[in-house]
């Protein structure tokens, strides 16, 4: 009798805390300082773009904060989400190892997104917020920030990168039916952005851009304004936590325990809130457990190839300095169509987490991405979004590894949404036109003359 497809958890097993992995970490992370003294913020220093309570959580290290009754109230709309057993993967691939993926496509939008959208946009309307600006890449975030603000009345303007907002029309859509304001960035509407369109008329955005006019507009808007961030910072990657904590439990109903985890990576957030529960098990067994593997775009490859250094999280050095592997600030991907991992950082957990090579991290081409969801499509039914695919990628050559060892392993990833936004992308994958675009070394050496000046 074979095992289960489905392995399906109850509303009620829904997490009632999050889990923040900073409480188990053996060392601390470096701190956020601030952009013009260089002197660690605090929280005056952040107040103007968020609400206290997200505030204490980015720099809690309590083990597990509890999530308000509102939130869950809209998380049961579509949680817990299910996790499969890939059977037709395995199939696929002649493979003798147990693949596993939790699937987060079920979301209204689509995406693992809206696990942090709910609660910014609820402790935004506890704190009396009218209105947020933030920026999207792929416009997972924006459409799931747009599906939450309509939820607590707050009114959203979204900044979307200009190359995204031109590939992916019917995100724009999404976001608009739910009540949102969308324009493409770099644009007019803001000073950051004009200065970019003066120096590059054609600019095709980046994520930082994206940044630095959602974050120009929430400090000078004349309607009081908040500003929201869909991964990188720490209070994200906690309310993410409901991801892996949901998996652990379906795995002990599967029976299974992880050999592999495997996630992919833009700023961290699907990747941290699905591994760090296993983390967690992996801290307090003094290192035994699974792999844990991030997968990042080689277009974009800020962990594997990186600079460790305090950089500006966003294009125009309004942000905190964070000390991360950056690609530089001003850092503009090639176009690749995986744009929720086209950013020039990450999240300074992950970061921390790579150097001490508790984690690993591979980059990917985008074909070789394609060509793995593509397969994933044609075997278990679910057109992955690219972001995702690249976790379908590093799965299928971890089974393709036990296939060329003789090896049974049990290979668990997470596909952070589904890639129905994205049929004009597998449509240029299956006419031949996509590319793969590797990162010239020369890009790396001349971030690293852009680094912010430290003492």
């Amino acid at each position: 009798m074979s095992s289960p497809t489905k392995y399906l958890l109850s509303e009620d097993r829904i997490p009632k805390a999050w889990y923040n992995l900073r409480a188990d970490l053996p060392f601390d992370l470096p701190p956020v300082l601030h952009p013009g003294t260089k002197q660690p913020v605090g929280p005056d220093d952040l107040a103007p773009l968020f609400p206290m309570a997200l505030i204490e959580q980015e720099v809690s290290k309590e083990q597990y904060i509890e999530i308000p009754e509102p939130v869950l109230e809209v998380l049961k709309l579509w949680r817990p989400t299910p996790m499969f057993r890939a059977h037709q993967l395995e199939n696929a691939l002649d493979t003798p190892a147990k693949i596993y993926y939790k699937y987060e496509g079920v979301s209204p939008s689509g995406s693992h997104k809206p696990n942090t959208a709910v609660p910014q946009a609820y402790y935004n309307q506890l704190a009396g917020t009218k209105r947020i600006a933030t920026e999207t890449g792929a416009g997972q975030w924006g459409s799931s920030l747009a599906f939450a603000c309509g939820k607590f009345g707050i009114e959203l303007k979204v900044y979307m990168v200009k190359v995204s907002y031109q590939q992916k029309p019917y995100r724009r859509n999404l976001m608009e039916t739910w009540g949102a304001t969308v324009v493409p960035s770099p644009s007019p509407d803001t000073e950051a952005g004009r200065n970019i369109l003066a120096k590059d008329p054609d600019c095709t955005g980046s994520l930082g851009i994206a940044i630095s006019e959602a974050v120009n507009d929430a400090v000078t808007a004349k309607v009081p304004t908040k500003y929201a961030l869909g991964s990188v910072l720490e209070h994200v990657l906690l309310h993410q936590s409901v991801i892996g904590l949901e998996t652990v439990e379906q795995l002990a109903l599967a029976n299974a325990q992880p050999d592999v985890v495997v996630g992919c990576i833009g700023g961290g957030s699907n990747f941290a809130g699905f591994a760090y529960p296993f983390l967690r098990d992996k801290l307090k067994s003094g290192g035994q457990g699974p792999r844990v593997v991030a997968i990042e775009p080689a277009a974009a490859p800020s962990l594997t190839r990186g600079v460790y250094a305090y950089d500006f999280g966003d294009t125009a050095q309004l942000t905190p300095l964070m000390k991360m592997y950056t690609l530089g600030h001003d850092f503009v991907p090639e176009p690749i169509h995986a744009g929720g991992l086209r950013y020039h950082g990450m999240a300074s957990s992950i970061c921390e987490l790579y150097r001490n090579k508790l984690i690993e991290a591979r980059a990917v081409p985008q074909l070789a991405t394609f060509e793995a969801g593509v397969l994933f499509a044609r075997s278990e039914g679910i057109l992955p979004a690219p972001e995702a695919a690249h976790a379908v990628r590093g799965a299928i050559d971890e089974a393709l590894k036990c296939k060329a060892e003789g090896v049974s392993r049990t290979i668990v990833f997470n596909l952070c949404g589904h890639g129905h936004f994205d049929l004009s992308a597998y449509e240029r994958y299956l006419s031949g036109s996509i590319a793969d675009h590797d990162l010239p070394q020369a890009v790396l050496d001349r971030a690293k003359t852009t680094l912010p000046a430290m003492a």
